[in-house]
């Protein structure tokens, strides 16, 4: 008849082995113990962030969030002592406060860090189409309908007759050296 208690006791210390093991292991891998640091900690879509991870074990790890392109490969010297590094870039199409969470010592850790999104006005990215300086103003203000294939039939005329008067005076003047030498 001693069995019988003495299998109960048995039987309610590895209950309670049971239950302290795994919150004793939870305890172990408490995300409250790692943090990560994401700098900067405000960046536009497209930036590349440097996100540094304290309180994890080993020289490797990864960060994610909603606001990475991809997943953030972490390496570094022992981790406990130590900071994991990498760097990622911010996805486009993304605004707001997002978390990071981390995987280090085969464990995650939601909610480690945060990073924040922000919008920016665009800058331009292209020279801006701008006139002449000056001249722009007068470019507007041409009448509508100027020929502009060049020279008419006037500007010919008078370009001819130019060369005309020019020969008669070259021809005048030769003719006058001519006899005075």
């Amino acid at each position: 008849m001693r069995i019988c208690p003495l299998a109960l006791r048995g039987a309610a210390a590895a209950v309670a082995l049971t239950a302290a093991l795994p919150l004793t292991v939870a305890q172990a891998h408490d995300h409250s113990s790692v943090r990560a640091t994401v700098t900067p900690s405000s960046a536009a879509p497209g930036a590349t962030v440097e996100v540094s991870v304290s309180g994890c074990d080993g020289t490797t790890g990864s960060a994610g969030s909603g606001a990475f392109d991809g997943e953030v490969k972490l390496t570094g010297r022992d981790g406990d002592q130590f900071s994991l590094n990498g760097s990622g870039r911010i996805k486009h199409g993304v605004a707001g406060t997002y978390d990071v969470s981390v995987t280090c010592d085969g464990h995650p850790h939601q909610g480690a860090g945060t990073v924040h999104v922000i919008q920016h006005n665009p800058a331009p990215v292209s020279p801006v189409r701008a006139g002449g300086g000056g001249t722009a103003e007068l470019a507007v203000a041409a009448p509508q309908g100027a020929d502009e294939a060049g020279p008419g039939t006037r500007h010919a005329v008078i370009g001819l007759v130019l060369a005309g008067v020019a020969a008669v005076a070259v021809a005048f003047r030769s003719v006058r050296r001519r006899r005075s030498g």
